[in-house]
């Protein structure tokens, strides 16, 4: 069985970072401490942070909308993400009208296996609620599906307030977790109609037509049903001040609720939208970007660890895809890519500008979604008995974000041009090498995982 010594590093974790050796024997960590001996391949570290490998439990690879399909499927979506540093994603398994949830799940495990080159995991997105559906439950548990996630928007996905209550009850039995997606459809509808029938139909309607009280009255009216189911709950891609206010009001008055935010919603704002279509239509996204004041909002709640994961929503397309919306903004495809750029966004603007310390930034892109989505210690860990999912990161370095050196398929970067400070060195997936000198070494070596009950 090989074993791996990595030396000399810096080993980061949310409790605190230690100078410590890292020992891996297989698949697994086996030792975590000072200058540690084996008969292993050592691997030298020295002046590198060492972290868990991230989570991104927030994906959509391989989903068919808006008429067409995202541009990253599970090939190049998890090439994407293990450039990253990602070692895990949890990607949507999402149920058709008329269809059953075995049906969904079997579905994303065609579309993700033998083709992800990071384990992957699945949420059950359901938009279709029926008395068998409610029979299928405890078999989406017994395959390690426990979190599902439900839309108040879209005609093709929204569930009504009672829906959603009953899907609530109904899991709190079997100890699962519902995860929302908040902006108030009939508002939203009716805002875009009057824009298309005055003939504002450009992308800077977008944001105008999805205000951040409608993100607000529906995260409102979510912890409300969660409070009279009694349920624990996560409100998804977290973009405006109001609506983060409804989650510490939920909070006191007694509901469990986690909350999640994305980098878009920390560091652009709706600004990018007042440029020339094929700009501004790579930013329409769903929640749209905000005002700098709640990008600083967002980031005050980060640090004082009321948001508890930072995942990307990537749903990405292209440039030619977004041009199918070229006469009406209703029509672009929403969505960004994301999920190669989150850490050094994160490690840059976070860290590095003290919104956020070393070890939140391990909490929020490891440790916590590990947690939070059944994964803990296997996953979002460094220490013995975890897999050995390991991040090498060089805070010595610096780099550009360009599309032209990125993994993803869409063809663009939202963060082009950027200055990053650090950068991923290499990633370890179970023990082996996957991602090396800017260039994924190991592809398709992915395994999905069965998931336990929520335990942040």
């Amino acid at each position: 069985m090989k074993k791996i010594l990595f030396k000399g590093g810096t080993v980061v974790s949310s409790k605190g970072i230690r100078h410590a050796d890292v020992l891996v024997s297989g698949e697994k960590i086996v030792a975590v401490g000072r200058r540690l001996a084996a008969d292993a391949q050592e691997v030298d570290v020295s002046g590198k942070l060492i972290f868990p490998g991230f989570i991104d439990a927030h994906t959509h690879f391989d989903l068919e909308v808006s008429d067409t399909v995202t541009a990253d499927n599970f090939d190049t979506g998890s090439k994407s993400a293990v450039a990253g540093g990602v070692t895990t994603i949890v990607d949507f398994a999402t149920q058709n009208k008329g269809e059953t949830l075995s049906d969904a799940l079997n579905n994303w495990h065609i579309k993700a296996f033998a083709n992800s080159s990071c384990d992957y995991a699945f949420h059950m997105a359901v938009s279709d609620w029926r008395e068998d559906i409610r029979a299928e439950l405890p078999a989406m548990f017994e395959q390690g599906v426990t979190s599902f996630k439900v839309y108040m928007i879209y005609d093709a996905m929204e569930l009504n307030d009672r829906e959603i209550y009953e899907i609530m009850a109904e899991l709190k039995k079997y100890g699962g977790i519902v995860g929302c997606h908040c902006e108030n459809s009939g508002i939203i509808g009716k805002l875009r109609e009057e824009a298309i029938s005055r003939g504002d139909t450009a992308p800077a309607n977008h944001p105008k037509t999805r205000p951040d009280y409608t993100e607000a009255e529906a995260v409102r009216r979510f912890l409300t049903i969660a409070k009279a189911a009694d349920a624990p709950c996560i409100v998804v891609h977290l973009s405006t001040a109001e609506g983060y206010q409804e989650v510490i009001r939920a909070r006191k008055n007694g509901v469990k609720v986690y909350a999640e935010t994305c980098p878009q919603y920390l560091l652009l704002d709706d600004s990018v939208y007042s440029a020339p279509f094929d700009k501004s239509s790579k930013y329409i996204c769903s929640p749209p970007l905000r005002k700098s004041e709640d990008n600083r909002a967002l980031w005050e709640a980060l640090k004082h660890n009321q948001l508890n994961t930072i995942s990307t929503d990537h749903c990405s397309f292209t440039l030619e895809q977004k041009r199918a919306g070229k006469d009406y903004f209703t029509k672009i495809p929403n969505g960004m890519p994301g999920v190669e750029t989150r850490a050094v966004l994160m490690y840059t603007y976070g860290v590095k500008k003290r919104r956020i310390s070393l070890q939140q930034m391990c909490a929020y892109l490891s440790e916590n979604p590990a947690r939070l989505y059944g994964m803990y210690p296997k996953k979002g860990a460094v220490k013995a008995g975890s897999d050995a999912d390991i991040v090498i990161f060089d805070p010595k370095q610096s780099g550009v974000i360009s599309a032209a050196k990125s993994h993803s398929a869409c063809g663009y970067d939202p963060y082009e041009g950027v200055k990053t400070v650090g950068r991923i060195d290499k990633v370890f997936l179970r023990g082996r090498l996957v991602y090396s000198g800017g260039e994924v070494v190991l592809e398709h070596s992915g395994r999905y995982i069965a998931r336990g009950k929520y335990n942040l």
